[in-house]
């Protein structure tokens, strides 16, 4: 029998911005994961040479608690083009960008026939108030993301072709029933953002947050998957698969939010499903932009060419693809209708493209409805807390933010003998 000034729960990137806080502050902490790796959503595999995410990752280097948690440098991240190439309902093709970052596309962004000035005032409206005073932004009375538009008047084609659709494949939602408030954090946060990816797929965070944990003094072990959690006089009892019975003063439950209420008396929150196509191709796709499909007729929401803005994604002289639908238990995509989707996205040429991995994630995200969660408390018993995406917003952001909560939750408490 084992006892531990702390254990933790997952690997994820909650579970190891805590455990990297909480030793770093001298506690003792022991790190379980039912994982072979660290990563929890966040994970990287190499097929056939190929590096591919488990499902489509954006990591978005603006956030305030990513760059407090790791060495962003040190991650390499490839930047994808803050622009986007739009599948119109009329059969056109728009191109939108970013003004201050690819001001060569504001003649295109201008002629896309979605940029009109009643839509661009109604833009204003919506996210204007957030970019100047976020804080009182967020302090006034939330309603669904489909509800703020509509109340700025955002209701022409930017919004049914271009923004719908865009965030659909952010938030695993073409519901439009997210919280504005949030949603327009979201849109504010891409404004000054290098999004993209690091040079060895999203699960280079997770080892960067591992390695800067296991620095601190964190006992990480993997392929542990805790049975049962209970609570025996003034210790938690910790059992896990290879360790048998553990003793820990604290313990942090830093789980997906589908796997919460296995261990805890926590209702476990809804969760929304992606999945992801990954394509293979000798020939270079048509556009390096991430393409939206304003059509809406096919289930992909978004496809983007990964080796463009990171070569070393693919072999040389080979090309990744990857296509985005949603994924519902009623609703599963298959090969035939998503390879049809691409032939109209990317052309003919698609219908050669080797399929190299299907992903389906049911649990990729969890909901976030009106009103947006005021932080919820980390500490929920006696010597337990619980972290996660699920406790703060749907984001790594969100997941770090709530990691650094709950290690200053366990330091809050009283030192048990």
């Amino acid at each position: 029998m084992q006892t531990h000034d702390v254990v933790v729960i997952g690997a994820g990137p909650a579970g190891l911005r805590c455990a990297a806080e909480l030793a770093g502050r001298g506690r003792e902490v022991v790190v379980l994961e039912a994982d072979d790796r660290v990563g929890g959503r966040q994970r990287t595999d190499r097929v056939d040479g190929f590096t591919l995410d488990r499902g489509f990752h954006v990591l978005n280097t603006a956030y305030p608690a990513v760059r407090a948690s790791v060495d962003v440098d040190g991650l390499a991240v490839r930047s994808f083009p803050a622009a986007v190439r739009v599948r119109r309902a009329n059969g056109s093709w728009a191109t939108i960008g970013h003004p201050l970052r690819h001001a060569n596309l504001l003649p295109a962004t201008l002629a896309s026939g979605l940029v009109t000035p009643r839509d661009v005032v109604a833009l204003l409206r919506w996210l204007g108030p957030i970019v100047v005073r976020p804080r009182a932004a967020v302090t006034r009375t939330d309603q669904s993301v489909g509800e703020g538009w509509n109340a700025a008047g955002l209701t022409g084609s930017l919004r049914t072709e271009l923004l719908s659709p865009f965030f659909s494949g952010v938030l695993a939602d073409a519901s439009e029933s997210t919280s504005d408030t949030y949603v327009r954090l979201l849109a504010r946060s891409f404004l000054p953002a290098a999004a993209g990816l690091p040079r060895e797929g999203i699960g280079a965070l997770p080892r960067a947050l591992a390695s800067r944990a296991r620095t601190a003094g964190a006992d990480i072990r993997v392929g542990r998957a805790v049975s049962r959690l209970r609570r025996r006089e003034n210790r938690w009892e910790v059992r896990a698969l290879g360790e048998g019975r553990l003793l820990a003063r604290d313990v942090v439950v830093a789980v997906g939010a589908e796997a919460l209420d296995v261990l805890v008396d926590v209702r476990a929150p809804a969760t929304r499903g992606l999945q992801t196509w990954w394509f293979a191709t000798e020939q270079p796709p048509a556009s390096a932009l991430l393409t939206v499909d304003g059509t809406r007729d096919g289930p992909i929401v978004n496809s983007l060419a990964i080796s463009a803005a990171v070569p070393q994604s693919a072999p040389p002289g080979r090309h990744l693809i990857q296509a985005t639908c949603l994924w519902t238990p009623e609703r599963v995509a298959n090969e035939r209708e998503v390879r049809a989707q691409l032939s109209h996205v990317w052309g003919r040429a698609s219908t050669t493209w080797e399929l190299l991995r299907r992903d389906d994630i049911p649990h990729a995200l969890p909901a976030l409805p009106p009103p947006m969660r005021r932080r919820s408390p980390a500490r929920i018993g006696d010597g337990l807390h619980v972290a996660g995406d699920h406790r703060e917003t749907p984001s790594i952001q969100g997941a770090l933010l709530s990691g650094m909560r709950a290690a200053k939750s366990v330091l809050a408490s009283p030192v048990r003998d």
